[in-house]
């Protein structure tokens, strides 16, 4: 089962060791998935701080 991040600092950290960053855009809203290797991790942004938060991770990005 994914889990769900509320904390942008924890889930910088968690890039570190992520395999990909999926990132899935709709209305309003973007969704950012980090694959660990155990696990996937969820956050839910807004556009603008999704677009800030895109430029800390330190995964490869993959739009979806």
């Amino acid at each position: 089962m994914p889990e769900e991040v509320f904390d942008i600092e924890e889930f910088l950290r968690l890039s570190e060791r992520a395999t990909e960053c999926r990132v899935k855009r709709s209305e309003g809203a973007v969704k950012l998935k980090l694959r660990l290797p155990r696990k996937l991790y969820t956050i839910r942004l807004d556009v603008e701080r999704a677009e800030e938060v895109l430029k800390g991770l330190k995964c490869p990005i993959q739009e979806v």
